[in-house]
């Protein structure tokens, strides 16, 4: 059974930059630096602020087991997958295709024609998820430029709610 999925509070912020940070040290030369990462001081107003939303997954001791959010594309009438974790050791327990369909609901009530997102070149498993869940790797890739000399592919999937 998947524990309760709630929108993200600006005191969320600890809590998901050690999840984040935890995903990150998965990955060798992959640094989490909160400096590159601002959204998460305050990520409960950072998503609203851009009219999206960010679910949690509370886990034990106080940790955050999952999180997942969405921003609006309105120029592509598409909606941006962002902050997609799960704690290594709830991988594969259904929790992050609970998140996706809180992302689903949300892309339906929007009428949105099509879900992107960008994801670290080094997160093989990461992309099989979305390959699993119907995204296609898009041409291109986008180099962030950050500590860890980040490339990112993208993805797109289109949806059956747009115009």
């Amino acid at each position: 059974m998947t524990p309760p999925i709630r929108p993200a509070r600006d005191d969320d912020s600890g809590p998901l930059s050690a999840l984040i940070a935890a995903s990150f040290a998965e990955y060798p030369g992959c640094l989490f630096v909160e400096d590159e990462l601002p959204e998460l001081r305050r990520p409960a107003s950072y998503f609203a602020a851009k009219g999206g939303e960010l679910w949690i997954v509370d886990g034990p001791d106080g940790r955050i087991a999952g999180s997942l959010g969405v921003v609006p594309v309105r120029e592509q009438n598409a909606v941006e997958l962002a902050k997609v974790y799960v704690d290594s050791t709830l991988r594969g327990t259904g929790l992050a295709q609970a998140l996706f369909a809180k992302a689903m609901d949300f892309a339906e009530q929007g009428g949105f024609a099509e879900m992107v997102l960008w994801s670290d070149s080094r997160f093989a498993r990461g992309h099989r998820f979305y390959e699993k869940l119907g995204f296609t790797r898009w041409p291109g890739e986008r180099y962030l430029g950050d500590v860890s000399e980040s490339w990112e592919y993208h993805f797109r999937k289109p949806l059956r709610f747009g115009p």
